[in-house]
């Protein structure tokens, strides 16, 4: 009989210490854009409060800002019934849930309560939502690759354990399928997935088609659909990176799966505006564009252990350039960009490769296999130069040297970088892989100089 973990002390004496010593109340004042002010009280933001509605029902809320000497709430489910008077009291100053290696395995909601139907596991800790980003010079440097199992990524976007990384892609064009090829293939510990503002039925068919019982033994979902409030939708992606750093600091090496970062924005956006906040950029209110670095920063490599984190962005319109996508871009690792012209042509993973990037690409993998990645995306990208002359057959075979072994070398790259959901590579085959076309490369280049400079000798 295994005996149940007890938390540590210095964890309880600190939850003591911030717990509220005295009972503090306050009413419901007004309704407004779904938040509700009261009266009466106060507390800090961020705070987690009651209401107590007239037919005895309650539900929780989060303080969000203050409107004059009001503070308003965002409530964490629908108030159904709620009516200005009703009691409000003060539960805790913190949001906190609770969080430990003992739930994986698991499905819980934004609250940490258990979804699958089973009860907590015993020996958790709760831990603050909201905590500080580990401090820069407790980062130790990337240097160790991190094989995803995807042969578009590990060849031409590899990552670095600890790293951070954005798949951005419009909606319908493969965002899902790579993340659950990602959960499949990645060599981490433990996957911690937040489902944030997904269709209900998805969070039951990732589970079972894109995890099934092997990969949930070793993962933890967050979940919050869409149908439920902006305050739940955004405390899905606190509770999901909370997972994650308990996990971190137990020595683990974890894999972070956000999907979506934009439905996070969103809902930050509907709160903010609620709460009166001015509206920027495409209708998104400054409190956005202030959460999203603390959020991708609590991700990475800390001395305990490591947080490797993608974070799906659902660009609107296609438009890379959107304020979310961008304002991403530059917080992140590396971006990889999914095209719905190569969806449109059967082309999965519908990476683009030439317009994604990994920014320690070169320092975590062997110089040979770089100069490879490096020479085929030269390829590739006079390829798609000439791409329109090539279609329409006006481009003559031994104009352009370089486009002719472009041409030649097209169909096994594709097969490269073209994969099944359930095909998986070993990275050191893929690398390998990488270098045979680069050498096939060269030796057509030698050999096209050869032939160049024979025909000169007998033209003289």
């Amino acid at each position: 009989m295994m005996m149940p973990t007890l938390p540590a002390a210095d964890s309880v004496l600190q939850s003591i210490a911030e717990g509220t010593p005295m009972q503090i109340r306050g009413r419901v004042a007004a309704v407004a854009g779904g938040n509700i002010e009261i009266e009466g009280m106060t507390a800090p933001v961020g705070s987690i409060l009651r209401i107590r509605m007239a037919d005895g029902s309650t539900c929780n809320a989060r303080l969000i800002g203050f409107q004059g000497v009001r503070p308003i709430l965002a409530p964490l489910a629908f108030p159904d019934g709620v009516a200005a008077g009703d009691e409000v009291e003060l539960l805790s100053n913190k949001a906190r849930v609770a969080v430990g290696p003992a739930l994986r395995g698991r499905v819980i909601n934004a609250l940490g309560e258990p979804i699958d139907g089973k009860p907590l596991p015993l020996g958790l800790v709760p831990a603050e939502l909201e905590r500080p980003c580990p401090e820069s010079l407790q980062r130790p440097a990337i240097s160790d690759p991190l094989a995803t199992g995807v042969r578009a990524i590990d060849a031409f976007l590899s990552c670095g354990r600890g790293q951070r990384m954005g798949i951005f892609a419009g909606s319908g064009v493969g965002k899902s399928t790579l993340l659950s090829m990602l959960v499949q293939g990645t060599a981490a510990d433990t996957i911690v997935v937040g489902m944030v503002g997904e269709r209900g039925r998805e969070v039951r068919e990732f589970i079972e088609h894109s995890l099934g019982d092997e990969g949930l033994q070793r993962s933890v979902i967050v979940a919050a659909t869409s149908d439920q409030p902006a305050a739940l939708r955004v405390q899905a992606a606190w509770t999901a990176t909370a997972v994650a750093e308990s996990l971190r600091d137990a020595g683990q090496n974890v894999l972070l799966l956000i999907d979506s970062v934009t439905r996070f924005a969103l809902a930050q956006r509907e709160i903010g505006l609620a709460a009166g906040e001015p509206p920027t950029t495409r209708g998104y209110p400054p409190s956005v564009f202030a959460m999203l670095p603390r959020l991708v920063e609590r991700a990475g490599t800390t001395e305990q252990g490591a947080i490797t984190a993608f974070y799906s962005v659902l660009v609107e319109g296609d438009d890379n350039n959107e304020p979310v996508a961008d304002t991403l871009r530059g917080l992140l690792d590396g971006h990889i960009i999914l095209s719905r012209q190569l969806a449109s042509e059967s082309h999965w993973p519908a990476i683009d490769i030439l317009s994604s990037l990994s920014r320690l690409q070169s320092r975590i993998i062997d110089p040979t296999v770089q100069a490879a990645a490096e020479q085929l995306r030269q390829c590739m990208a006079e390829y798609r130069r000439n791409a329109d002359l090539i279609a329409i057959g006006a481009y003559k075979a031994g104009t352009n040297p370089q486009l002719d072994r472009a041409i030649a070398i097209r169909k096994p790259l594709q097969d490269l970088i073209c994969q099944r959901t359930d095909d998986r590579w070993p990275i050191e085959k893929t690398h390998q892989e990488l270098v045979r076309l680069a050498n096939a490369l060269t030796a057509a280049a030698k050999q096209q100089a050869a032939q160049q400079q024979a025909a000169q000798q007998t033209t003289t």
